[in-house]
């Protein structure tokens, strides 16, 4: 039997990957999450009773056939900021000021000029390689800003060398709060993207913001 050390820190573990999971697929059952991280249903169960009772989960019932209702659970804005996303709260600070100083059109004349620069900078570090390159070096260069992204060739089955299409995943945003307040910068996340990848046309499929679990892009080579 391991020490309470060692079962303390393998609970922590394992309510992580929950998180992580949740944050990935949207929401699950208790099923669901004991067959992706191979945990036993009752261990799963105590977890995620732990992680109602801090807040971070929410569930509903969902009716499925003729058996009982399942309860299928979600992340709660606190679980979300659990996870490594935290914005800088200076910065939100710095933008409210700012917007109150300059006006709203001055501030998106900024926020625009913030997101050029940092196209530019993603142009340069992809270079002109194959389009599953660039996009690869995209995702990594977004998981090093604190995105947890993905991305996949479409359709599915395609070989991603020979790819003209992708989705582009994130499953959380780095700058989330900042969004909440200036939603216009994911206008300008969406025109970086476009900018960064000048041969492709970038479209969004799905927007946190709006109530999904994740942000989607499908970038088309021209």
């Amino acid at each position: 039997m391991g020490s309470p050390e060692s079962m303390a820190s393998a609970g922590h573990s394992t309510k992580q990957d929950i998180l992580n999971y949740l944050l990935r697929q949207g929401r699950a059952t208790a099923n669901d999450l004991a067959t992706a991280l191979a945990v036993s249903p009752q261990a799963i169960r105590r977890h995620l009773k732990d992680l109602e009772g801090e807040g971070l989960l929410e569930f509903e019932l969902v009716q499925e056939g003729m058996g009982r209702p399942q309860h299928t659970y979600r992340l709660s804005k606190a679980g979300r900021d659990r996870l490594p996303d935290r914005h800088d709260e200076f910065a939100l600070d710095l933008l409210d000021t700012l917007a109150e100083t300059v006006g709203p059109d001055q501030m998106q004349t900024i926020l625009r000029k913030q997101w050029e620069r940092k196209a530019l900078e993603y142009q340069q570090k992809l270079g002109k390689g194959p389009l599953a390159e660039r996009v690869a070096e995209l995702v990594q260069l977004r998981k090093n800003e604190g995105y947890m992204a993905e991305y996949y060739p479409q359709p599915l089955d395609a070989d991603p060398s020979q790819a003209k299409e992708f989705i582009l995943t994130e499953y959380n945003c780095a700058i989330a709060h900042v969004a909440e307040s200036f939603p216009k910068v994911c206008d300008h996340e969406l025109e970086m993207f476009a900018l960064a990848l000048e041969d492709c046309a970038v479209e969004r499929t799905h927007w946190i913001v709006n109530g999904e679990h994740r942000c989607g892009y499908l970038i088309q080579l021209r």
